[in-house]
């Protein structure tokens, strides 16, 4: 779906792809007709975004092979589809029986990850709608904290400098722009704006940003006025925005919410819980962890990185923090000026769920549904009209 801000932007709201199985090029495709399709026809819009998340694989497979990028970009055209944005995060396996740590992995100091990037821009650039004004590519926020000495730190900043210089050489070659976001997240090298003021300040605002995840910001107990305009003096724009809610609970110790917490507990994502005390964030790196007694309960909620549905409450006495995400589209999107032209729904949780859905699609068109009128309440126009959230 697209919206028009006040000052002339185009605002392509999507959700992305990481939420469905699918390693290989048949299954990309199989995933549009099946979940893709039947959300737009459920929103009742003529065309809707999607932000692919391809495997390694796959991408690989792209690059070498025009026609397959062409059978893929007629495939979404011919279903009403259309990508602006890559999700290069995970770089394969993301819906293996177990994935916690690896999904950081290839980092920003191994050679493969700029690789990888880079082929997805170049996929992304000939994807892109004829009148789409550019594309973004989210990826890891450098690496998991532990273990990154100095001099993987300084191979993965000469990384980034020779990823800008690729992006250009995208841009010359194929007249398409692409950026690429770093997404700071819990755990991480960079998992706070602060941190991605201090260690990714300075490189090429043309190109490279950052890739705003309103869960992990709410998870980091972030203000999003404060992160916002600290990106802003950075010199670091908001490339994209992964529209996601965290999991709190407001009373930890309270039995109900301990066992809600536990059913939340599932093996296969890593989901970093924090709290507050005295003004620290005290920080558990995975929710077992939290509720085995890594993380005090007397001092404050909990927030987990546990990406939620936006338009459902979870099991009580749980919430959401989807008023936090509301508080980011505003800081986005109220001003004269639009900060950010891709929104992407990113519930990648919708299969460990204690209770899966037994109506994916129906459970994604309500998410969009849900920040289309969040977007539409703040002033943007849009052509589209959501049907009834279903």
């Amino acid at each position: 779906m697209r919206l028009k801000h006040a000052d002339g932007t185009t605002v392509h709201l999507g959700y992305c792809s990481n939420v469905h199985q699918a390693e290989d090029f048949d299954g990309v495709v199989a995933q549009l007709a099946t979940y893709a399709e039947p959300v737009r026809e459920r929103l009742g819009v003529d065309r809707l975004g999607i932000g692919l998340w391809l495997a390694r694989d796959v991408v690989a497979e792209l690059t070498r092979d025009a026609g397959q990028v062409k059978r893929l970009k007629d495939e979404l055209a011919s279903r009403g589809l259309e990508t602006v944005t890559l999700n290069a995060f995970p770089y394969a396996g993301f819906h293996n029986e177990v994935v916690k740590r690896d999904v950081y992995l290839p980092d920003w100091a191994d050679e493969a990850r700029l690789t990888h990037t880079l082929d997805c821009a170049r996929v992304l650039a000939a994807l892109l709608p004829d009148d789409a004004r550019r594309g973004s590519v989210s990826t890891v926020p450098l690496a998991w904290r532990d273990p990154w000495p100095a001099d993987r730190a300084d191979t993965a900043r000469r990384a980034l400098d020779r990823l800008a210089d690729g992006l250009a050489g995208i841009e010359a070659d194929t007249g398409r722009t692409i950026r690429v976001g770093f997404e700071p997240e819990p755990g991480c090298v960079v998992e706070t704006t602060a941190q991605a003021a201090e260690r990714l300040g300075g490189l090429d605002p043309e190109r490279l940003g950052i890739c705003l995840d309103a869960c992990h910001l709410a998870v980091q107990f972030e203000d999003p006025a404060d992160a916002v305009a600290r990106l802003t003096a950075a010199g670091l724009p908001v490339v994209k925005l992964q529209a996601s809610s965290a999991i709190e609970a407001t009373d930890p110790a309270d039995p109900a919410a301990h066992a809600a917490l536990r059913r939340l507990a599932e093996p296969r994502f890593l989901h970093q819980t924090r709290t507050v005390r005295a003004g620290e964030i005290l920080a558990a790196d995975d929710l077992p962890e939290a509720l085995d007694g890594a993380l005090p309960t007397g001092t404050g909620p909990w927030r987990v990185h546990f990406h939620a549905p936006l338009h459902a409450e979870p099991e009580p006495p749980l919430r959401t923090t989807s008023g936090q995400l509301a508080a980011v589209f505003a800081e986005l999107f109220a001003g004269p000026a639009a900060l950010c032209d891709h929104v992407e729904v990113e519930t990648y949780t919708w299969s460990v769920l204690p209770t899966p859905p037994t109506d994916l699609p129906g459970g994604i068109a309500a998410e969009l549904a849900w920040a289309h009128e969040q977007l539409t309440g703040l002033g943007l126009e849009s052509p589209d009209h959501p049907q009834e959230r279903p």
